[in-house]
Parts: C-alpha cells; structure tokens; sequence
C-alpha cells in the first residue's frame, strides 16, 4: 500500500486496502487472545489459593474459547472467493405446493441466518408459486467470508412433516434445492459473449410499488450454451436490473466452473465426491419425531424450530471442519 502510483488505480487499491483491513482485524484479535492466553496461567495459581477469584478464571476461560473457534472457523477459508459476498438462490423441488412453501421456509432460514451473522442481505428476486410459497428466489449476502460460509449450504434442503395443503392432513416430503455462487467483478475471469444471451423483461411482481407492476422493468437473462437462466426485479429501471442480472450470470457462470475444477480434482484423486446440485444435504423431520441431521457430518438438532429460525452455526462449522479434515 505504501508503493508508489499504488492509489492510481482506484479499485485495485480498494481490494487491497480491504484485504488489509481483514488482516489486520485478525492479528488483533490473535493478539488480543495470545496475552489473555498468558494472563490466564498467573490468574488460574492465584484462584488456586482463593476461591473467590474461579468465577473471574472460568470467565476468562470461556471468553478465550469462544475467541479461538472464531480463529478456528477463520482458517477453514482458503478458496479463491471464500473471503467475498455471494448470491444465493433457493428453488422448490419435487413436492408441488409443500415444496413451494418448503422453498420459502429454506429462503428466510437462510437470510435470518445472515442476519444474525452481520452480514448484509438484498433480495434480488422472487418468482411466488400458484398457491403459497415460492419457485425460486435470489438473493446476495454482502460481508467477510460469506461466500465461503454459504458455500455449507449448497445442496438439497429435505422437509418431512404433516402437510398443511393436505385436507387429510397426511406426511409429506418436499425438497428445495440451494446454489450458492461467488460475487466478482467484471475483472475478465468470466467472458460472456452477447451473442450467447437471450434478454427478456417482464412486468415485475410482488412488492416494489406501482412502478414496478406498470412497467417492463424486469429482466430474465439466458444463457444458451449452459442453459443457465437469472433474473432481476429489484431495481427501478430496466437498465440496472439488466447490469445485477449480468453480475449474477457471471458469479453463477464461475461456480460452474469451479465445480467442475473440483470434480476434476476428485476424479484424479479417484474419489466419489458428489459436488453437484442434485446432493441432498440435510434432511428437517417434522414428523413423527422433530430432528434436523446433516448427512455428510451427522451433525443434528431436535430443536427444528430453532434451525428453521437461522440458528445454522453448528451444522456450518461441522461441514467446514469435516471438508477441511478430507482436504489436507
């Protein structure tokens, strides 16, 4: 940063002072924890020899630990594109209107979860179904390390519980599906040929005012060679929804990618690792027991209730360290 000619380009010099800003924030706090890691052994032979001195002990204790899984959970994001924001999109799958309805519970599972994380989170699109619920929605998360900590959630979402579009009341499975791909600017990584799109708008539906329902203002863009399809509806104008639809294809024509990279890893190393969309993550049991388990960790929660209301930290962390365990 000190280089000369560095402030001339504007945003590389942004990029770079935020990633220096991140650094920093983490060597303060593995400072911070390595001297109160010191000052613990001098406090623990003091409360050795007075017991009123234990509840300052165990709360300096706990603070430390809290500290160091949040370290911990830092050194799990080594991808390209961990650090940055990510664009999420949540699709109902097979099950009609309970998938639909599933496919909502899904979306604001994960927003409240980003939420309670800090993060940033602006819904971007969403295509309502028939009767209740949803077809699809996207939305981008906006903070540190959010791409890598969404990437845990990339799979098929499982519901199994007594539906409440059934007049008989019966058990029902559903399923919503999860993408997650990374933010990145126009930088070249992703070459799109205009060619290869096909540009619709549509009148925009849902909330946004009287504009928005009057005119053509929303934009489905798709890509012929992968058949990859995004929309946008937020914005006022045409114009700008068209520019976050292009953002989208591209952060979504770079996960392909990248999943394909990772497939052709696993392929080398002679593994059967299922990296695609179709792979069902995590199963939400409703009934006739409630329990939420993660296939590939085993991870669960009988508080379905809780999960369903954004508390995902455990089944996140567990995937991380697992996939962080299989890959060194």
């Amino acid at each position: 940063m000190g280089a000369g000619g560095f402030w001339d380009d504007s945003e590389r010099a942004a990029a770079v002072s935020a990633e220096h800003a991140r650094a920093s924030k983490r060597l303060d706090v593995f400072t911070s924890l390595q001297a109160d890691v010191d000052d613990l052994d001098g406090l623990a032979q003091m409360a050795a020899e007075d017991e009123s001195l234990q509840a300052e002990v165990d709360e300096q204790i706990a603070s430390v630990e809290a500290r160091l899984a949040e370290l911990e959970e830092q050194r799990l994001f080594s991808g390209p594109y961990d650090a940055g924001d990510a664009l999420v999109s949540v699709n109902a799958g097979a099950g009609g209107t309970d998938a639909q309805d599933w496919a909502e519970i899904v979306l604001r599972m994960l927003m409240r979860w980003a939420e309670t994380r800090g993060f940033q989170v602006e819904l971007l699109e969403v295509s309502p179904g028939e009767e209740a619920g949803i077809k699809s929605a996207t939305f981008r998360v906006s903070g540190e390390n959010a791409y890598g900590l969404f990437g845990a959630e990339r799979g098929v979402h499982r519901l199994v519980r007594l539906s409440p579009f059934d007049s008989a009341h019966r058990r029902h499975t559903s399923f919503a599906g999860v993408e997650v791909a990374p933010v990145v600017q126009d930088t070249g990584e992703v070459e799109i040929n205009e060619d290869d799109l096909q540009v619709d708008t549509y009148r925009a539906s849902g909330a946004g005012g009287q504009h928005v329902n009057k005119t053509d203002s929303a934009v489905r863009i798709t890509h012929r060679p992968t058949g990859i399809v995004v929309q946008c509806q937020n914005e006022r104008s045409q114009s700008s929804n068209r520019a976050t639809a292009m953002a989208m294809l591209r952060a979504k024509l770079l996960e392909r990618s990248e999943r394909e990279r990772r497939e052709e890893i696993a392929r080398e190393k002679g593994e059967a690792q299922d990296v695609n969309f179709g792979s069902q993550i995590r199963s939400y049991v409703m009934h006739p027991y409630t329990l939420v388990k993660d296939a590939r960790t085993g991870h669960e929660m009988g508080d379905v209730q809780r999960v369903l209301d954004g508390d995902l930290d455990g089944f996140v962390r567990a995937y991380l360290l697992s996939s962080a365990a299989t890959n060194e």
